[in-house]
């Protein structure tokens, strides 16, 4: 099973902190766990805040500040945890974020207004991919 990292207490958000679910690693304590964090990894801890904006007809994850434009590795990441375990059981991702929100990451215009709500780019990717499995945020 794949749960975000930052909901297991890894210090691997933005600000430099974590979202520790304590609930979250009691219920799971017998099941074989991978972190995951395609953010961290590639663009480290802590870092610029990203996010979701409606471009050119597509969702593009942009640095809130330098305008950098982070879609394409955050998508490598995402596709190696894939690569990397194609037999999950289960996914838990973190809810509103750029990359692990399902159907709760703020999807913005170019001129920065909230469009709608939407999945983030990562959970979209798995979602696309392990259509039979559950996938979840940590509210559900």
């Amino acid at each position: 099973m794949v749960i975000s990292a930052c909901l297991l207490g890894e210090i691997c958000r933005y600000d430099g902190c974590a979202k520790k679910d304590p609930k979250i690693p009691e219920l799971y304590r017998d099941w074989e766990i991978v972190p995951f964090c395609p953010e961290a990894t590639v663009l480290g801890t802590p870092r610029e805040r990203i996010s979701v904006v409606f471009k050119n007809r597509e969702y593009r994850v942009i640095g809130d500040e330098s305008g950098r434009d982070v879609t394409e590795i955050l998508h490598q990441e995402t596709q190696k945890l894939i690569d990397a375990h194609p037999d999950l059981d289960k996914i838990i991702l973190k809810s509103k974020s750029p990359s692990c929100g399902i159907g709760t990451t703020p999807i913005l215009k170019q001129n920065k207004e909230l469009l709608c709500y939407d999945n983030g780019i990562a959970a979209q990717m798995l979602i696309e991919h392990f259509s039979e499995i559950e996938i979840v945020d940590e509210n559900s």
